[in-house]
């Protein structure tokens, strides 16, 4: 049993705080044994009465950043005002965990291109580490410039990557992934296409063959742009996300034989959980946790193969990856906070 009564408690800022992200980043940093955190307000924010009255709350400036002492400043912010903020942060020497996309590609061209946006500081760029933590982790411990990735790119790099490591994959036959999202991926702004009218009783895909997250799908899984199709999908649920990823092996493989590569490669990983026995994940299993759950079906005879990762977008898909990605920074015991 731990006693964390006389360890000095460290200060960390969040600034968006009244959207979906950042106000599950205030649930589960206010349950953190060795943080204290503190609401910026970057511009006016409204807070739950709750969460305000009972947590500090200071105005972002410079000087306000350095009077509280902070280690980490999480931007639960669009990519503009990421942009924005970051740089100012990071001058302070305050670390920074970003959630937006502002930092999670390598160059300002591919920025330019998905974003449709120039980037201020591709020196940022270069340096950010990209913070998923099965694969990225020692970059992450030394940097002061984390990218939390995105929701739709945690599963599916989750689900592909170890099995493109070991040359399953047969690339000439592509790879499909149908990514299903609560509407909560889309931000707490309404806009004509997620509103309740819209939603209800509904499912759309939208931004075909333009999703800004394609690219992190691929810079992480090493499959090129044309050996990927990706839709992403609106349901009519709060969050959540389910991602089908359809693909032919290139031998005859059955379910255990992939469940083994999976087990192999995330034995010693906290937040991965691969179902035995050909059994499959759903919303339910991974809602308001930090795991993604991984199942597979096989067909050998065919050389078919479905794979199925569920994460909830608010959490591994955000808020509770990037507090794993603080506990590194901080040199925390990565569950801290999340189990």
């Amino acid at each position: 049993m731990h006693s964390y009564e006389f360890l000095v408690m460290i200060t960390v800022g969040i600034v968006g705080h009244s959207g979906y992200s950042g106000a599950e980043l205030v649930k589960i940093l206010r349950r953190h044994p060795r943080v204290e955190p503190v609401l910026v307000d970057h511009r006016s924010e409204p807070a739950e009465a709750a969460i305000a009255a009972s947590l500090s709350r200071v105005p972002w400036s410079p000087e306000a950043l350095t009077g509280q002492g902070l280690a980490v400043v999480f931007l639960a912010t669009p990519a503009e005002v990421s942009l924005e903020l970051a740089p100012v942060a990071l001058d302070r020497g305050i670390k920074v965990i970003d959630l937006s996309g502002a930092f999670r590609l390598p160059t300002a061209s591919e920025f330019q291109r998905w974003y449709h946006l120039d980037h201020p500081r591709p020196d940022l760029l270069a340096e950010a580490a990209y913070g998923l933590p099965e694969f990225c982790r020692q970059r992450v411990r030394g940097a002061r410039l984390v990218a939390n990735p995105g929701c739709y790119p945690t599963a599916a790099n989750l689900a592909l990557k170890p099995l493109l490591a070991e040359g399953l994959i047969d690339l000439a036959a592509g790879v499909v992934c149908d990514a299903k999202s609560g509407v909560s991926g889309a931000g707490k702004k309404p806009t004509a296409t997620t509103h309740f009218s819209a939603v209800a009783g509904n499912l759309s895909a939208y931004s075909v063959f333009e999703h800004r997250h394609v690219p992190e799908i691929l810079l992480v899984s090493g499959l090129k742009e044309a050996e990927l199709s990706f839709t992403a999908q609106l349901l009519p649920v709060h969050r959540g996300i389910l991602e089908t990823i359809y693909f032919r092996a290139r031998q005859a493989l059955d379910g255990a034989a992939i469940e083994r590569v999976y087990r192999k490669q995330y034995e010693r990983e906290p937040f991965v959980r691969i179902h035995p026995d050909g059994r499959l994940p759903d919303l339910h299993g991974a809602a308001h946790t930090n795991y993604c759950d991984i199942g597979i079906r096989a067909d050998p005879a065919t050389r078919r193969v479905v794979v199925i990762a569920a994460i909830d977008n608010l959490v591994k898909g955000a808020a509770g990856q990037a507090v794993q990605n603080m506990n590194l920074l901080l040199g925390l015991d990565e569950t801290e906070g999340l189990l």
